[in-house]
């Protein structure tokens, strides 16, 4: 049980793992689908059980997620894990059905700009097409989520309003879309702004089950989950390590890192049923994979009760 103060917390917390997708779709180094799979199985020894794997869109516009296909069909094995996948499309959500994911994420911007930039379709045009999608996979066991970029903020428009964003949300929940991520593409959530949205949705789409997706462009990443915990809001998406960024969004920097969001929520009474030492493994090895250090500080210093040897410090001189 928690020990935050506010009634509304919720009892439990949901992590789910997007080093896979988001994490890796910005990096100049392409993964081959071998690495990946150490990194996801890295992932899973380590305790997590629900994963972003890919999207399904266009190789010539991420050439990191090539190999969506292969990568889904790959992954099938790993006992009680969730996979679920982006599509931009009714192309992308027929390939990601014939892969075998678990679910599809349809994601629509909030900002006009940055939903050109990302599908180059209106907002307008990106909705009509998932009700295509809604129906497509009406009947195949395959859930579908829905997801809104820039939702908090965009770096071609500026504010973005609260009232857009639930509205956006109410037209996913007409469309039988219970399950909705708000994306903080380049970092500029802070807890008011949570708490504006927050409200809207709850006005306008009050069936919608909200996740939380933070980067930590300006550091602010745990403090807006401690504002999301606060108003209840139970599901969170982070990358391993602090992987992350979105190739059509300018200074959009590294997710919330899963190891730092473990960590914190552990240290708040939380039951994650992740293993935050081996979590730190995995955030090394993919440090390794991609050939570069990440941002995460929990990986860097460790848990806070790790000890060192005292013969590894030098004693100050009298």
């Amino acid at each position: 049980m928690s020990i935050l103060s506010s009634s509304l917390c919720p009892s439990s917390v949901r992590v789910t793992e997007v080093g896979l997708r988001d994490g890796l779709q910005n990096e100049p180094r392409v993964l081959v689908t071998e690495d990946k799979l150490r990194l996801l199985n890295a992932l899973y020894d380590a305790g997590l059980r629900r994963f972003e794997l890919t999207s399904f869109v266009s190789p010539r516009a991420v050439p990191g997620l090539a190999d969506a296909e292969e990568l889904v069909v790959a992954a099938h094995g790993l006992d009680g894990a969730h996979f679920s996948a982006l599509v931009p499309n009714l192309r992308g959500a027929e390939r990601a059905l014939e892969a075998g994911v678990d679910r599809v994420v349809l994601f629509v911007s909030a900002s006009e700009t940055h939903n050109a930039k990302n599908v180059n379709r209106t907002i307008g045009q990106s909705l009509a097409g998932f009700e295509a999608i809604v129906a497509r996979l009406a009947g195949s066991g395959v859930e579908v989520d829905g997801a809104i970029a820039t939702a908090f903020g965009c770096p071609f428009e500026g504010e973005v309003a609260p009232e857009r964003v639930g509205q956006i949300a109410r037209r996913l929940q007409d469309m039988g879309i219970g399950d909705v991520t708000l994306g903080d593409t380049t970092g500029m959530a802070t807890p008011p702004v949570i708490s504006r949205l927050h409200e809207s949705l709850t006005r306008l789409a009050p069936e919608v089950v909200t996740t939380l997706h933070f980067h930590n462009t300006r550091g602010l990443a745990l403090a807006n989950v401690m504002q999301g915990l606060a108003l209840g809001i139970g599901r969170y998406e982070s990358a391993i390590g602090g992987l992350g960024g979105c190739p059509f969004a300018p200074g959009a920097s590294g997710n919330l890192a899963t190891e730092e969001l473990v960590y914190l929520l552990t240290e708040l009474g939380y039951e994650t049923g992740v293993m935050l030492e081996r979590l730190i493994q995995a955030s090394q090895l993919a440090s390794r994979l991609i050939g570069r250090d990440l941002p995460s500080q929990v990986a860097k210093a460790g848990p806070r009760l790790k000890r060192h040897a005292r013969s590894g410090v030098a004693t100050a001189s009298s």
